[in-house]
C-alpha cells in the first residue's frame, strides 16, 4: 500500500519514502524537486514559495512531468513553508502537472485530497538526470570575504565558509520550528529568498534567528530571483527583508544584493 510521507525539507526525506508520496515543506523548484525524486517517491507535493521569478517556485512541476512522475504545489500563503504538517492540514493546490490531473488532482482542491489521489500515481518511467553543480565561489566582496553562492542552504561547508557570505538559493524561513538549525555554518552573512513571505511570515524566519548569532542576514524578493539558485541570488536579487544586524551595515531592503555585499566585512 502507498505511504504519505511528511518531509520538513528536501535534504532530509525519510528513508521509508520509497514508492511513496511525499509532501514536503520545501520549495517547489526544481532543485528540492530533484532532491525528493531521488529519495524514490512515486510522486511529491512542495509549497509554491510564491512562484517567482521565471515560476522558479514550480519548477518541480515540468521535472517531474519530464519523467512520468506526479507533481502539485501548495499554495505558499495557504501553508507554511517549511512545515508539512501545516501542508496537510490547510493546504490548498495552486498548480499541478498533466499527470497529476489526470489522476483528478485540480487547483482549489485541499492538499490532504490531493496526497490521497496521488497514492494512485504511475511510477516514474525515466530516471532524473544528476543535477548540475550546485555550489561555486563567485569572487570575493571588496572586503575579502568570499561569495559562497549555494543552490541549497544544506551545501554549506562547515569549515570553508566560517566567516564568509553565504548566498543561497533556499527559503529564507526556518525548517520544522527549529530555530538552530537556520544556518549550520558560523558565517559572517547569509542571505535567502523569501518564497513570497507567505503564511505566518514563514518564509522570512530565519533573519530573527540569525540576530540571535549577530549574523548579518536578508531575503531577496521571489519575484527578483530564482529560488533554488544560489547565483540568481546573488545576481539578480534585490532584498525584500533584512534583519536588525544588517540593517546596523546600512543594508536595507530595496538593496540590490550585489550592491549590499559590498559592504560587509569581517
Amino acid at each position: 500500500m502507498t505511504d504519505v510521507i511528511l518531509a520538513p525539507t528536501a535534504t532530509k526525506i525519510p528513508a521509508q519514502s520509497d514508492n511513496a508520496v511525499v509532501v514536503c515543506g520545501s520549495h517547489g523548484g526544481a532543485y528540492a524537486g530533484y532532491l525528493v525524486i531521488k529519495s524514490g517517491a512515486k510522486a511529491l507535493i512542495l509549497n509554491d514559495a510564491g512562484v517567482g521569478l521565471d515560476n522558479a517556485g514550480i519548477g518541480c512541476l515540468d521535472l517531474c512531468q519530464s519523467i512520468g512522475m506526479a507533481a502539485a504545489v501548495v499554495d505558499a500563503h495557504s501553508a507554511m513553508i517549511g512545515e508539512a504538517g501545516d501542508m496537510v492540514d490547510n493546504g490548498i493546490i495552486s498548480f499541478v502537472n498533466e499527470i497529476a490531473s489526470g489522476l483528478g488532482a485540480a487547483p482549489g482542491m485541499t492538499c490532504d485530497e490531493v496526497s490521497k489521489l496521488l497514492k494512485s500515481a504511475p511510477q516514474p518511467v525515466d530516471a532524473v538526470e544528476d543535477y548540475a553543480e550546485a555550489r561555486s565561489i563567485e569572487g570575493e566582496n571588496t572586503h575579502g570575504l568570499k561569495l559562497v553562492c549555494i543552490d541549497s542552504v544544506s551545501l554549506v561547508d562547515k569549515t570553508a565558509d566560517i566567516g564568509q557570505i553565504v548566498i543561497s538559493g533556499s527559503h529564507g524561513g526556518v525548517v520544522g520550528g527549529r530555530p538552530e538549525l537556520a544556518l549550520q555554518v558560523d558565517a559572517r552573512a547569509a542571505f535567502y529568498n523569501d518564497a513570497g513571505v507567505g503564511k505566518n511570515h514563514a518564509g522570512i524566519t530565519r533573519l530573527p534567528a540569525l540576530d540571535q548569532r549577530a549574523i548579518v542576514a536578508g531575503v531577496v524578493a521571489a519575484n527578483s530571483a530564482r529560488i533554488g539558485d544560489g547565483r540568481s541570488t546573488l545576481h539578480d536579487g534585490v532584498l525584500s527583508y533584512v534583519n536588525e544586524t544588517a540593517v546596523k551595515l546600512g543594508i536595507s531592503p530595496g538593496m540590490k544584493l550585489e550592491t549590499a555585499v559590498k559592504v560587509i566585512s569581517r
